[in-house]
């Protein structure tokens, strides 16, 4: 776990172009012993991402009984999309089958959240979970539009609260 959690932090930053070493210096462990749990970055990144949404399925099953919560939810995990952006980057590496089974994980697991949202009125009734997918596509669209990182952050800041605003009823 240790390795997963170093793994996340030097994503969630700029990652160095040497990303394994870096990986382990931080974990506090040997690159022997890093490669022996993950053959490649890929391995390490296709973990990293079973992690983050295995994180991700069990908080949202956890409120899928409080639908008020279905928006800090979308956000939260909206903003880290754009936090881990060079993660997010990588992926586009992984073989499109395993891309393709975390992305159905990430919308199965907002589903009954979003749902429990419409049914007590927060989200519109029209809102499905590919608009969902196609919300990540837009926030991964405006962060690849620079290499800047602070104005791709910026920028995809904006871009959510845009976005949320047209997903959830407004508040009266």
């Amino acid at each position: 776990m240790a390795i997963l959690e170093a793994a996340n932090d030097v994503m969630a930053g700029q990652p160095p172009a040497a990303v394994m070493p870096e990986v382990a210096r931080r974990a506090g462990v040997s690159q022997a012993t890093l490669y022996r749990h993950f053959s490649n970055r890929y391995a390490l990144i296709s973990a990293l991402v079973a992690h983050q949404v295995q994180r991700l399925e069990a908080l949202a099953a956890a409120l899928t009984d409080h639908p008020e919560t279905f928006r800090p939810l979308l956000r939260a995990v909206l903003h880290a999309q754009v936090a881990m952006r060079p993660l997010v980057r990588l992926t586009q590496h992984l073989d499109p089958a395993t891309r393709d089974r975390y992305h159905q994980r990430v919308i199965a697991a907002l589903s009954a959240p979003l749902r429990q949202a419409q049914t007590h009125g927060y989200v519109r009734g029209d809102i499905t979970p590919d608009d969902l997918a196609l919300l990540f596509l837009m926030v991964q669209g405006v962060t690849e539009a620079t290499d800047d990182a602070s104005a791709a952050y910026t920028a995809a800041e904006r871009s959510i609260e845009l976005a949320l605003d047209g997903v959830f009823r407004p508040e009266t």
